[in-house]
């Protein structure tokens, strides 16, 4: 007996070691996807500037960094049982390093969307992989090591835009461009000869059409709807403008085109889909927009108020990424203690207060405001993951990345858009208040957005004002940016009262308990309703 003991522990303590290092591997994998994120964020105006963009086209640029990875982290997540985690893993690097090349060489508005294209198509990748692995190696707390995992996106937002900071405004935009290809290089390295798991659902053989089924007609019909919209807009929305095709007609096309694919699919899966499982995807829009739609933009939306303290507006971005940081790594007694729909409804109000407050701060309260929407949106994504990965064990990697990836398709489609949208009409209102001339002077030609029409800013224009007629177009912006920070607070009011209603709908059966599938039992407390 001693004998047995003796041998099993070794064996024991080496599949913790492994697991722990597979672990680390992920997460310096999801602190390349934050790399690109950040740098992103933080060099928007200084491509602005030197390309010309109007604010939509920036949030243009933030939503293909997104939306794409809806793409790939769905498709691979049909696929990933198949052909193995390693060999997305190296498609997800192939990614990683041809983007960074795209980028650096983009010479305009195009080819820092390609570039930004390819790497979001990495990052979902990334996403396909890491998720399911850590939800089935620590398959007895998934939302605890989902939260600890996710804290590597927080991670890498503090370590690139310190790094970018340092670096400095003026500074190059292509060296910082370059500084993804660290972590790339280094999660590549750790995962290299790693022993990827097999999936609970395949080890409990839940089948494949279950897997589908799970999702079902409805779950695809969301996901293809928002892809198809963007790739219409990006193909389509000139010959659209040219036609003067309404918002009601372009978005016909697009309801026909996603009908066209998603209903074949459902005759053959023959299932609309878990009604909780759709009505959280349609929640994960307005949770991505909150955390991601916003941090997006916070380098931008914040650096007029942060100028006047003598700093960066990207310090907004890195301080409230350094709480959400610490905060995932203590996720597991939170969660014990509130639940999952719990912990998502208190951040969501917390957030809808710091959203309002950082709209209205100024000087030192912007600390304070950061503070609050940096606790908000802390526990959001893991938790959500969190939450389905306990909900719909035999959805597997589908359900699981179907959520991720709804919710970059939403923010990408959606979210970041709209903050430069908001930006452009209030800025294209507010100027035209003030002194028409000056607007008719500087506003360029109307564009087609998923919103519809707008007419932004001609930059070259503004450049080229004298200076009085350039600090009215500055305060008119700042008053835009401000606009658009407390229009998004309505996302997690929404979000708030559908978690409110989950709440009570649990409590109604007896309570949230997660659902397991044989070998996979959960621990005691996690079902706290």
């Amino acid at each position: 007996m001693s004998t047995a003991n003796s041998t099993s522990a070794p064996v024991s303590d080496m599949n913790e070691k492994h697991d722990l290092l597979l672990f680390w591997g992920c997460f310096m994998a999801l602190i390349a996807t934050a790399f690109g994120f950040i740098i992103r964020a933080m060099i928007i105006e200084q491509w602005g500037r030197q390309f010309g963009l109007s604010p939509t086209q920036q949030g243009e640029i933030f939503g293909v960094g997104l939306w794409p990875f809806g793409i790939s982290i769905v498709l691979f997540s049909l696929v990933i049982d198949k052909i193995g985690y390693g060999k997305a893993m190296v498609f997800a690097f192939a990614c990683h390093v041809v983007s960074a090349i795209v980028t650096i060489m983009a010479k305009g508005y195009w080819g820092l969307y390609i570039g930004t294209f390819i790497v979001a198509l990495g990052n979902g990748t990334v996403e396909a992989v890491v998720n399911p692995v850590i939800a089935t190696k620590f398959s007895k707390e998934k939302t605890k090591w989902l939260n600890m995992l996710h804290a590597g996106w927080a991670g890498g937002l503090v370590l690139g835009g310190l790094l970018a900071l340092a670096m400095g405004p003026e500074t190059n935009w292509q060296l910082k461009v370059g500084l993804i290809l660290i972590p790339t290089v280094l999660y590549a390295v750790m995962l290299m000869g790693r022993k990827f798991p097999i999936h609970e659902r395949v080890a409990a053989g839940v089948s494949y059409m279950t897997m589908l089924q799970e999702a079902g007609f409805l779950g695809a019909v969301i996901a293809v709807y928002l892809i198809v919209s963007e790739l219409s807009r990006v193909f389509l929305g000139d010959y659209f403008a040219a036609q003067q095709y309404t918002d009601w007609a372009i978005r016909g096309v697009n309801i026909g085109i996603t009908l066209l694919i998603t209903v074949p699919y459902g005759l053959y899966v023959r299932a609309l889909g878990r009604p909780m499982f759709i009505f959280l995807l349609l929640v994960m829009i307005p949770l991505a927009t909150t955390e991601l739609g916003t941090d997006s933009w916070i380098t931008s939306l914040m650096g007029p108020e942060m100028a006047r303290l003598g700093l960066q507006g990207g310090w907004v971005l890195v301080y409230t990424s350094f709480i959400m940081m610490i905060l995932r790594f203590c996720a597991g007694p939170i969660v014990h203690k509130l639940s999952p729909l719990g912990l998502l409804a208190t951040c969501s109000a917390i957030a809808v207060v710091g959203l309002v407050f950082l709209s209205k701060s100024t000087g030192i309260w912007i600390l304070a405001a950061a503070t609050l929407y940096g606790c908000g949106k802390t526990f959001f994504w893991p938790t959500m993951l969190g939450l389905v990965a306990e909900t719909f064990p035999k959805g597997g990697a589908l359900t699981l990345n179907t959520t991720g990836g709804v919710g970059m398709l939403g923010v990408g489609v959606i979210g970041a858009a709209l903050l430069g949208n908001i930006q452009d009409k209030t800025i294209d209102r507010e100027l035209e208040a003030r002194n028409q001339a000056l607007h008719t002077q500087v506003v360029g030609a109307e564009k087609i957005s998923v919103f519809g029409a707008y007419r932004p800013l001609d930059e070259k224009k503004v450049a080229a004002l004298p200076a009085a007629d350039q600090k009215t177009v500055d305060d008119v912006k700042e008053i835009a940016k401000k606009s658009a920070l407390s229009s998004v607070a309505v996302f997690p009011v929404i979000m708030l009262l559908c978690y409110l209603a989950l709440i009570l709908y649990f409590k109604s059966k007896g309570g949230y308990k997660a659902e397991t599938l044989a070998g996979h039992e959960a621990p005691a407390g996690t079902g706290k309703g």
